[in-house]
Formats: C-alpha cells, structure tokens, sequence
C-alpha cells in the first residue's frame, strides 16, 4: 500500500527482455540499506517486486520485472532507458499517511488532452478510459502516475482535471508530461466501493 506522495524520481538503465519478462535496473537516490529482495516500490503507478539490487554512489540501483499484461496495460511498454520514473516506497506501519490510500493498480491508461499554466501552477486535462471515466469526481481523489491529486474538475466529456501545485511538478514527472502523452491512472478505492454499494458495478445477473 502506498500514499501517492512521491519519495524519489528514478532513472531507467536498462531494460532486457528474457524468459518472458521485461527486466528494468532503475537508479535512485535510496539509501541501499532501505532496500531488500522482495520489497514492493511503486513505479509511476504501478506496484513492482525488488529482484536483485545494490549500492551505487549517491544511492543504489535495483531490478524489477513486469509481465507481458503489465506492459500491456500501463504505460510500462513505452520505457526505454532514460526514462524518468515516479518512485514511492510501500507505506511502513506509524508513516504519515499525507496522500490518500494508493495501492499500485492502475485501473486504465489516459491521454493527456491539455497542459494550461496558472499562475505559477499548472492545470492538467486528462481524458481517462471511457469504461472508468465515472469514478472521477470534483474534489475526489486520484493517482495520476504515481502522484496522489485531487480531481479539480470532472467535465460532461468524461475528462478531468487536476491542478498541479509547483512543488509537486518539480518534485515529479509531471513536468516531463506534454499533450498526447499517457499515463497511468489509479481509480480511488472510495470510489469503487461506493459504485459497487448503488449497483454501478454490480454483477451482470443475466451471464
């Protein structure tokens, strides 16, 4: 489980495909020492497993490994090396819990329609799946990339917006983003538990 709050920005080193997987070795500013086989990172969004990992000057380096359905499904497939990454570490028991609850399963893969400063923020138009374009609404939450935002407004096209406060676009990738890009989008567990309790998302009776 994670919080949305982004605790580092890595940088692809590599990627190999092999046994059927794709392997990436992500640099990061981490101590080594808060690092251990097995342990869970959340990259731009997406919960993946520590498969090997070491000490490098300035932090360490780790290796993580998706599945075919994964590259698939999230915007993982498009990583090559350089690739800047949103990292965030799983939530430890006593953590401030500063986002909203993140669990690195991203429900769709949005386009981002618009990109329009304001002031000294940035206000972001994105247009998600239209199968989950019913879960975002105003001052609801959602994890964007990673990044936990506020839904600042959700439009009668089914797109929403979210605005960017500077801190969080120079501390994250958002500021890497332009028009047209993709990203990962978490829906906020609230909202599926509400859709589920009205019947939104009850089971189809006639299969």
């Amino acid at each position: 489980m994670f919080t949305g709050l982004v605790t580092d920005v890595g940088i692809i080193e590599a990627v190999r495909d092999q046994d059927g997987l794709r392997r990436f070795t992500i640099a990061a500013s981490y101590d080594v020492a808060d690092i251990a086989m097995g342990a869970s990172i959340m990259h731009a969004g997406v919960c993946l497993t520590v498969v090997d990992f070491g000490a490098r000057d300035g932090g360490c380096w780790f290796d993580v490994e998706a599945v075919p359905e994964t590259l698939s499904l999230t915007i993982l497939g498009d990583w090559d090396v350089g690739t800047r990454v949103n990292l965030e570490q799983s939530l430890k028991l006593g953590d401030e819990l500063g986002g909203h609850f993140v669990f690195g399963h991203v429900d769709g893969v949005g386009e981002i329609t618009s990109i329009d400063p304001e002031g000294a923020s940035y206000r972001v138009t994105v247009r998600p799946p239209a199968d989950i374009s019913r879960y975002f609404a105003r001052k609801g939450s959602v994890a964007l990339n990673g990044v936990s935002l506020t839904v600042a407004d959700a439009l009668e096209n089914g797109d929403f917006q979210v605005a960017i406060i500077p801190h969080t676009w120079d501390v994250t990738t958002l500021s890497d983003l332009t028009e047209t890009d993709r990203v990962n989008l978490e829906i906020d567990m609230l909202a599926r538990y509400v859709a589920r309790m009205i019947g939104a998302d009850a089971p189809d009776k006639n299969l």
